[in-house]
């Protein structure tokens, strides 16, 4: 699981599943400072960024929107004065998913 971030995105069939506990345990070792949250019984990796003001938070936005476009995997963004939320997950299976993973850590790099 090294360099995670180097990998890409593919495309999740009908058959693929959510991580399950234990691999999300093992995953969250590569990407420091992430968290797994359930909302609506949907499990997301969630990590907030925290800037000196709107303008940084924003831009910090524009950076992950492309990083999205550019995948082809979106996230949820928040953007509040001083600070940015980014969820990752795949809707397709309501749930966590390796390319997730690979989105938090390449968030991690912007």
């Amino acid at each position: 699981m090294t360099n995670i971030e180097t990998k890409h995105c593919v495309p999740c069939s009908g058959a693929a599943i959510p991580m399950t506990a234990d691999q999300l345990r093992e995953h969250l070792s590569t990407i420091p400072g992430w968290n797994v949250a359930e909302e609506g019984k949907v499990k997301r990796l969630v990590k907030t960024f925290t800037f000196p003001d709107f303008n940084e938070a924003m831009e910090f936005s524009c950076k992950v929107w492309k990083l999205a476009e550019a995948e082809g995997h979106h996230p949820a963004i928040l953007t509040e004065w001083g600070k940015t939320t980014i969820s990752w997950w795949t809707h397709e299976i309501d749930g966590v998913h390796l390319n997730d993973i690979i989105m938090a850590a390449k968030t991690d790099r912007l």
